[in-house]
């Protein structure tokens, strides 16, 4: 593997001596940002976006009534909020931007249709979050009251999908691959390549997909590409930062990588072997191989700095002596077989390479299926795995152990893709007590928590006024600024 890495980035090397000078020709498209992305979103609608992509692109596309401050805590965006009593709060649409792309105004009966559809829907991932909306009532164009059937204190952080025009909506408008919203960025077209424009001052930003990291490097130092954030090696990384037209930023992440299990198997179901897994993975090693620079340790999905975080959470320690030992008690015959399912993606089959190497003196015989985004996350949704690499991308609200883990909450009606079962834990998370949760899911091992991957930008020297964030977001396009060739 390590001589894999070094004749890619010897090619690169050479590649990008003999294309220094190499620019683009001098066309229309030069006036565009051109950001190069290692998977294209599946889904504009922001009803149906779960991949981190789409849900990236829609906070562009569209505005939610919330969004979260620094600290994670909710704060108005389209609208601010009172509430009236314990199962009644009433919002009240700000006086500033609301008016969707297509020039239709934003009204409480867009926001009413939003989230009249999502109560209704029975295939989107996010409508059981919704469930306990009893009605909604419209008091005037601005203004509009949510009567819930149960009290719920965190009900406004859950407001956040963005909102889309009832009339389109009516019509059976294709929100997924020709969205309409009122954000910062309005969609153009999606072809080859997606493309949004600026809603101030017209300035176009180019999605493309480019799957090969180095691929996407390669693009950047040329000048096809101005612009990357995520998804490389640390290899990359620092070659990107030894060039001198290019510059790289990084930040602490919250994003959670974690291991999916699938509960339901005879195997897995033993807590005993969920156990042996946590140690079979060498997660310093790991940071240190395949992860950038600010990647941390992981012990639950929402970091230990968040409201909700937990701070009490212990690694499991590296101990393949330990986990073989589990594995025999657990009444397993050594070696374990599993498949680990992952994308194409280099990095995350670098990554399963690597995981497949730790486990193997643990007993466990890790076999990888790198399959197609589309068709890896598809198998994730319905179940069809035994293990699974993923991260949980801007995820804000404690609301998550509930949907990832909560009994009720099998796809798709939330996000539970491993079947997990537990009556403890779903006691403490109808009362809310994360901290208690956070313990119990650390302890039962529905997933086998990684880390929290650390965030980096690298541009070249058209761009201006560009930063990482956190989670990962690109909501710095509404704002960055650029030179045209």
């Amino acid at each position: 593997m390590k001589w894999t890495l070094f004749f890619s980035l010897l090619c690169l090397m050479n590649l990008a001596a003999c294309d220094q000078q190499v620019l683009p020709e001098n066309d229309a498209h030069n006036t565009a940002i051109k950001f190069a992305i290692a998977q294209s979103p599946l889904n504009l609608d922001p009803r149906y976006a779960t991949d981190a992509s789409s849900e990236r692109m829609c906070r562009l596309i569209y505005q939610a009534l919330v969004d979260f401050d620094a600290s994670m805590r909710p704060v108005p965006q389209l609208a601010t909020w009172g509430a009236i009593s314990p199962q009644e709060y009433q919002f009240h649409l700000k006086p500033v931007r609301n008016e969707f792309h297509h020039h239709e105004r934003l009204t409480a009966y867009d926001v009413k249709a939003t989230y009249d559809s999502l109560v209704s829907l029975k295939d989107s991932p996010h409508a059981s979050e919704f469930s306990n909306i009893h009605h909604i009532t419209v008091q005037d164009q601005d203004t509009l009251t949510f009567y819930l059937k149960q009290p719920d204190e965190h009900f406004v952080e859950k407001l956040i999908i963005g909102i889309l025009p009832k009339s389109l909506m009516e019509a059976g408008h294709d929100f997924s691959r020709s969205p309409v919203g009122n954000g910062a960025l309005a969609f153009v077209q999606w072809q080859s390549q997606l493309r949004l424009k600026r809603v101030t001052d017209g300035q176009e930003v180019v999605f493309s997909e480019v799957k090969d990291s180095t691929v996407r490097v390669l693009k950047l130092i040329k000048g096809e590409v101005d612009l990357l954030q995520g998804d490389l090696p640390p290899e990359l990384v620092k070659y990107l930062q030894s060039k001198p037209d290019i510059k790289v930023l990084s930040t602490v992440g919250s994003n959670f990588s974690y291991l999916g299990l699938n509960v339901q198997h005879p195997v897995l179901r033993h807590i005993k072997v969920r156990q042996a897994l946590a140690h079979a993975i060498d997660r310093e090693s790991l940071i240190k191989q395949v992860m950038v620079r600010d990647t941390r340790v992981a012990g639950a999905i929402l970091p230990p700095e968040h409201y909700a975080g937990n701070a009490d959470l212990a690694a499991y320690a590296y101990h393949p002596a330990l986990a073989r030992r589990l594995l025999v008690e657990a009444g397993v015959q050594l070696p374990l077989k599993l498949v680990y399912k992952t994308s194409t993606d280099a990095q995350r089959v670098r990554f399963a390479t690597i995981l497949q190497a730790q486990m193997r003196p643990a007993g466990i015989d890790l076999q990888i299926n790198s399959l197609d985004w589309g068709t890896f996350f598809d198998d994730v949704k319905q179940g069809s795995f035994e293990l699974y690499g993923l991260t949980w991308v801007g995820i804000k609200t404690p609301e998550i152990y509930e949907k990832a883990f909560g009994s009720q909450y099998f796809p798709p009606k939330g996000f539970n893709r491993g079947h997990y079962s537990d009556a403890a834990l779903d006691a403490l998370l109808l009362k809310k007590d994360w901290h208690l949760a956070t313990l119990r899911i650390h302890e039962q091992l529905p997933y086998i928590p990684l880390w929290y991957e650390g965030q980096f930008v690298a541009f070249n020297q058209r761009i201006k006024n560009y930063a990482p964030k956190s989670d990962g977001n690109w909501d710095d396009l509404a704002t960055i600024n650029h030179d045209a060739y």
